[in-house]
C-alpha cells in the first residue's frame, strides 16, 4: 500500500474518518464545539513515550487505548462527562500505514465507547521515540467537580477495582523476572492485558460527582497518588495495606514473589479512582458504585493533617516504601 503523499492525506485518510462534529472535518486549526450548559470544562493532558510508558512493540491497538484511556481515566475521576480529545503524535519513521490504520481503527472505537470523539491535534515525524500526547476535555456540573484538593477529615477512602495488575503485569511482559516463568498462564495473560489495556472506571463517574469530596485517578502508584491527594488537601490519613483490593493473578504472583506486593502498592499503572466520602454518605456511595458495575473497597480514612499520613501493612505495623511511586525524574 502507498504512503500518503502528505501529512494532508494523512489527516483525510487515517485521522478524518474518526473524527467528532466539533473537528470540522479536520480541514480547520481548530475544533469549535458548544460545552453542555450549566457545566464546567476541565481539561487534562497526558502523553505517552515508546520505551517509558508502553513498549515498542506493543500492538498499535493497544498503543491506541492506552493513550485515550489514562486521559479519560482523569476526566471521569473527576465525576466528568468527556466532551472530545486533541492527539499530537510524534511518528517515527517506521511507523507504516498498516500501524496507523489499526492505531486508529482502535481509537476510533474507544473514541465512540467513551462518548470522546477526536477533535483535531497534529502529527509530525521525529528522529526519537514515538511520542503520543492527548488533551482530553470533560464537562461537570458547575461547582461539582471532585477536585484532589476536595478530601476532609473523617472521610472513607475508597479506591476502585484491583490494585497492582498494571506494574505487576509490565514485569510479567518483560519476562526478566524468575517468578513469571512459574506463573499460571491464564493469570499472566490476565496481568498482561491489564498493563496493555487499562480500563478507566467510565460507569463510576456519577457515583463520584454525587458522593466524593475528593478524588483522583491512581496512575503512578496507591500510596504515592494517596499522599499526593492528601498533601493537596491539607489533610492526614491512616490506610489499612491489608485491605487494598488485589486480583486472584495478582494474589498468585505475589505467592511467588513476595516482593511484588510492594510493587502493586507502589508501582503504577491503575487507572482506578482513588476518592474520599463522607462517612455519612459511605453507604449511599458504595450502592451506587454497586449499581454501575464497579467494585469499591474501604482502605481507610482521612485525619486531621497533624496525625500524618500513616501507611499499615500486611502486618498491622507502619509501613515505609523505598520509592513511594512512579516518578519520571
Amino acid at each position: 500500500m502507498s504512503e500518503p503523499a502528505s501529512e494532508d492525506d494523512l489527516i483525510a485518510t487515517i485521522f478524518a474518518p474518526i473524527a467528532g462534529p466539533g473537528a470540522l472535518g479536520l480541514r480547520d486549526d481548530v475544533a469549535c464545539f458548544t460545552p453542555p450548559p450549566g457545566c464546567d470544562l476541565i481539561v487534562t493532558n497526558d502523553a505517552l513515550v515508546a520505551g517509558v510508558h508502553f513498549l515498542p512493540d506493543d500492538p498499535p491497538a493497544s498503543i491506541a487505548r492506552k493513550a485515550l484511556r489514562v486521559n479519560v481515566s482523569d476526566v471521569v475521576a473527576k465525576g466528568a462527562e468527556p466532551q472530545g480529545f486533541l492527539l499530537a503524535a510524534a511518528l517515527p519513521a517506521h511507523i507504516d500505514m498498516a500501524w496507523l490504520r489499526a492505531f486508529a481503527q482502535a481509537l476510533g472505537e474507544d473514541a465512540r465507547a467513551y462518548g470522546c470523539p477526536l477533535l483535531g491535534g497534529d502529527t509530525v515525524r521525529t528522529p526519537g521515540p514515538m511520542t503520543l500526547s492527548i488533551t482530553a476535555l470533560g464537562a461537570v456540573p458547575t461547582g461539582r467537580m471532585a477536585a484532589r484538593t476536595g478530601a476532609r477529615a473523617g472521610d472513607a477512602i475508597y479506591v476502585s477495582g484491583s490494585i497492582g495488575d498494571g506494574a505487576i503485569g509490565l514485569h510479567a511482559r518483560l519476562g526478566t523476572a524468575p517468578w513469571a516463568a512459574r506463573l499460571g498462564p491464564a493469570s499472566r495473560a490476565y496481568l498482561e492485558d491489564r498493563y496493555l489495556t487499562p480500563q478507566p472506571r467510565f460507569a463510576l463517574r456519577h457515583a463520584v460527582r454525587d458522593h466524593a469530596h475528593g478524588s483522583m485517578d491512581v496512575s503512578d502508584g496507591l500510596v504515592g497518588d494517596l499522599a499526593k491527594m492528601m498533601r493537596a488537601s491539607g489533610a492526614g490519613a491512616r490506610v489499612e495495606l491489608a485491605r487494598a483490593p488485589l486480583s486472584a493473578p495478582a494474589r498468585e504472583a505475589i505467592a511467588l514473589d513476595d516482593g511484588l506486593f510492594e510493587t502493586a502498592m507502589t508501582g503504577g499503572d491503575d487507572y482506578e479512582i482513588l476518592c474520599t466520602v463522607a462517612g455519612g454518605d459511605a453507604p449511599a456511595f458504595e450502592a451506587a458504585a454497586l449499581s454501575a458495575g464497579v467494585q469499591v473497597t474501604r482502605i481507610g480514612e482521612v485525619t486531621e493533617a497533624g496525625g500524618g499520613i500513616v501507611f499499615l501493612g500486611r502486618d498491622g505495623a507502619e509501613q515505609a516504601f523505598r520509592r513511594p511511586s512512579y516518578s519520571h525524574f
